[in-house]
């Protein structure tokens, strides 16, 4: 009787262990599952992150060369190679130029430049079609793709992506200037040209009637007219978010997107109220294209011809209208303060010593009571 108790307390214990094991394992088993299915989850998220990135572009190599040599890292695939030595020479470069923010002054300064550097110049004639769709925006990337190296191509035009249909991605450069200066300019330039000729404008606007011609500035705001309203006034922001549907409707989402392709695509976007030291850090950083552009820039023979690209009978909206201008805006300002702390942080890598006031925010007003006391040439 002794024996066979024994032996029932063995078989008792030893089937409570195996259950016990059992147990032990299936819990184990369940919980590998669960981290193997959650481990393999995670890398199809990366890999289609991974994929997403390239397809949408990401800093094109020759970017990330020159922010290496620059010492400014700021992206996780600048790690790996050491610092060139030399600075790098992008071979491609596009200048996406934004209406009435100093571009006829810079093609001018690149036309120049382009003979005595001998690199291929393509500047664009069309300056009303920024939006393309799908199959304009391959054929043009294409034929800039097609442009004999060293080449800079400029137009009006938003962002492209090259990257999002296989090609090689540019490095950009643009200029933006503060929101409401840059609306005036453009408000009276349409009406009345520049210096070059008092019939300028008939020929830019055939089609104006009188009563829009010569509407006043202040109705025209404070009375909401589509010209002084959104969608219309958000301008500056779609010429670094793109092409996507979104980019043109004021908000958050095409804002960020703006703020990204700056950082990621842009070798610079200065200021024109800095414009010198904008030409200054172009020369630093893309000398093959803008050495000597500053000598160029300051000589008597282009301040005689840069003069005439000055829009006339310009004046100054009320205090009450500039207010409700500057409400319509406030994203366009968000984007243009952001650039201008970009813009800064640069020549300080640079090493740029300048005599323009840097501040952290810019007051959009300001430039705009005192529009009609800037130089000529700045107002483009």
């Amino acid at each position: 009787m002794k024996d066979h108790g024994s032996k029932h307390t063995q078989n008792h214990v030893r089937e409570r262990n195996c259950r016990r094991g059992d147990a032990v394992w299936a819990l184990w088993l369940r919980f590998s599952l669960r981290d193997y299915g959650f481990c393999m989850g995670t890398l199809f998220l990366f890999c289609l992150g991974s994929l997403v990135y390239q397809l949408n572009g990401g800093p094109p190599k020759v970017l990330l060369d020159i922010r290496q040599y620059l010492g400014q890292s700021t992206f996780a695939d600048d790690h790996g190679p050491q610092t060139p030595q030399v600075l790098p020479f992008p071979s491609q470069v596009v200048y996406n130029r934004v209406g009435k923010c100093g571009s006829r002054t810079v093609v001018l300064l690149l036309r120049a430049l382009a003979e005595r550097h001998q690199f291929s110049l393509v500047s664009s004639d069309i300056h009303n079609k920024t939006r393309l769709t799908k199959h304009e925006q391959v054929d043009l990337m294409r034929n800039i793709s097609s442009i004999p190296q060293p080449y800079l191509y400029t137009r009006h035009v938003h962002f492209l992506n090259f990257s999002r249909f296989r090609l090689e991605q540019p490095v950009y450069i643009n200029i933006i200037r503060d929101p409401i200066t840059r609306f005036l300019s453009n408000y009276f330039f349409r009406r009345f040209g520049d210096f070059r000729g008092e019939q300028n404008h008939l020929i830019r606007t055939p089609g104006m009637k009188d009563d829009e011609r010569y509407l006043d500035i202040n109705v025209c705001i404070l009375e909401n007219y589509p010209e002084c309203s959104n969608p219309r006034l958000f301008y500056i922001v779609p010429y670094f978010c793109g092409q996507h549907p979104q980019c043109r409707e004021p908000g958050p989402w095409a804002l960020e997107r703006a703020k990204q392709n700056v950082v990621e695509n842009f070798l610079l976007v200065g200021v024109l109220e800095e414009l010198e030291d904008v030409l200054l850090l172009l020369e630093r950083l893309l000398p093959h294209y803008f050495s000597d552009v500053l000598s160029i820039y300051k000589s008597p023979a282009f301040w005689r011809m840069g003069n005439l690209t000055g829009t006339v009978k310009k004046h100054t909206p009320t205090p009450a209208a500039l207010q409700a201008l500057f409400q319509r805006m406030r994203f366009e300002y968000d984007f243009y303060n952001f650039v201008r702390q970009q813009f800064h942080l640069l020549k300080k890598k640079i090493g740029l010593r300048s005599a323009a006031k840097e501040l952290a925010t810019h007051n959009p007003l300001t430039p705009a009571l005192k529009y009609d006391l800037e130089p000529s040439r700045y107002r483009r």
